[in-house]
């Protein structure tokens, strides 16, 4: 697994959405780096590519409430464990529970196994609230996918922090999983 720099050279066989996230970085002048592999549908399949992205690599839950009336990204670190009742409390939300793949493609323009943080810049209307468990910020490099579990984007995190964050437009909440 090659470790490339920025975009590729040729975007020509790549999904819109993907090209879409590269136009968002390189307008930000946000510098990251790219691996392109075969699909990753879950944490499993993650892991050759995570180890050569030396990143903090996220789990990228889609929830909602009972109703589903309102929708959440989770971000937490791949190697905890995810409960509901530990982010219901925080958010004031008294159930949570995976949101249904039409709503993560509607809102998002993203597929199960594709989740992304960077979906959010899809959603214009702000129907989905960012949630960051906290120690994900603790790292050098975070890692994502470009709306495409293809290829996988180590960034850095002050630009995760300082750039992306704001240009997203979606004021994260900080939880503790």
């Amino acid at each position: 697994m090659e470790l490339l720099e920025g975009r590729p050279a040729d975007c020509s066989g790549r999904l819109e959405k993907e090209v879409r996230v590269y136009d968002f970085l390189d307008k930000l002048g946000v510098k990251y780096q790219r691996i392109d592999h075969d699909a990753a549908m879950t944490m499993e399949d993650c892991a050759e590519v995570d180890q050569a992205l030396e990143a903090t690599i996220c789990k990228n839950l889609f929830l909602c409430n009972r109703q589903e009336t309102v929708f959440y990204l989770l971000m937490i670190r791949d190697d905890k464990k995810f409960k509901t009742r530990d982010i219901s409390g925080q958010i004031g939300s008294a159930r949570l529970s995976f949101g249904k793949p039409e709503y993560m493609e509607q809102f998002l323009d993203i597929t199960p196994g594709s989740v992304s943080v960077l979906g959010l810049m899809n959603d214009k209307e702000k129907r989905v609230q960012l949630l960051i468990d906290r120690d994900v910020l603790e790292g050098d490099y975070i890692g994502c996918h470009p709306c495409i579990n293809t290829s996988s984007l180590r960034i850095g995190m002050n630009d995760f922090k300082e750039k992306i964050i704001p240009a997203l437009e979606h004021e994260p909440i900080l939880v503790t999983v």
